[in-house]
């Protein structure tokens, strides 16, 4: 992790399990994969998508930086806890391979904490040993990594299947992606421009037109495509025929409403 970042900021990280890898990425253990290894109870991407929860690597190639500050955000943002740094710049970015190879030891070495738990399924620990899907969606924008298409493409040759959340905001970033990932999901939180500016409060000029740019680039990808929208009561939990447009816009495989979490630092 970068030096330019303070060692609180690391330290802080560290204490909410976040396993970090190379200068600007991260692994951290979903709460599925407990559920999955000791209760049997996978996550939503099995049961819809036949993605096994065990064999699931969470992970981010941006875990500081963002060009949002999305109000449901459960991540840590500048200014938090009187820490600042520049969330829409890396100061410098990691080969793919170096964080391809950091998050697959991350995930085993999260693992090993499960190999003497009597509850653990034994058959699906020995599986989960060998990883065969990444969720890059942990936290941060994505698409601010150059790379992108790189990264997604070297989990491919190494037999991975690839879920990409990003907020859509960066258009250009995507059209130009080498590789497009398994599942492409589209972070839609708002109906109209005035909601997207009182909720995902943009760091970025021009934010809500570049997300409905992205919108109307999605028929284009032959992977498949999900909006998805987290919903929060009295702040973006309406026009639900102004969020049918936006829908009809994109025309995606799936569409993945959810619920607010009351967690981390969106509290």
């Amino acid at each position: 992790m970068q030096s330019s970042i303070s060692d609180k900021l690391i330290q802080l990280l560290k204490t909410q399990k976040y396993h970090l890898v190379g200068e600007h990425s991260a692994v951290k253990r979903c709460r599925w994969l407990y559920e999955t290894l000791i209760h049997d109870r996978p996550c939503y991407k099995q049961k819809f998508y036949g993605i096994k929860t065990h064999q699931c690597i969470q992970m981010t190639p941006t875990v500081l930086y963002c060009n949002m500050r999305c109000r449901f955000c459960w991540r840590i943002q500048s200014g938090d806890l009187e820490l600042k740094w520049a969330e829409t710049e890396l100061p410098r970015w990691d080969d793919p391979e170096k964080i391809i190879n950091g998050c697959i030891q991350a995930q085993l070495k999260i693992l090993s904490g499960y190999k003497g738990n009597l509850k653990t399924n034994r058959e699906k620990y020995k599986e989960a040993l060998t990883p065969k899907h990444v969720a890059i969606s942990l936290t941060g924008e994505p698409t601010l990594y150059p790379l992108l298409g790189d990264l997604i493409e070297g989990f491919h040759k190494r037999g991975f299947t690839t879920f990409l959340v990003t907020n859509g905001t960066i258009p250009e970033a995507l059209s130009q992606l080498n590789t497009e990932p398994t599942q492409l999901y589209i972070s839609t939180c708002a109906p109209d421009k005035k909601t997207f500016l009182e909720t995902c409060r943009p760091q970025t000029p021009a934010a809500w037109e570049k997300l409905n740019e992205t919108l109307s680039l999605l028929p284009s990808f032959k992977c498949s495509t999900v909006l998805r929208m987290t919903l929060v009561r009295h702040l973006n939990l309406k026009r639900p025929d102004l969020y049918a447009g936006l829908i009809e816009k994109a025309n995606p495989r799936f569409v993945e409403p959810k619920a607010y979490m009351h967690v981390g630092f969106s509290r």
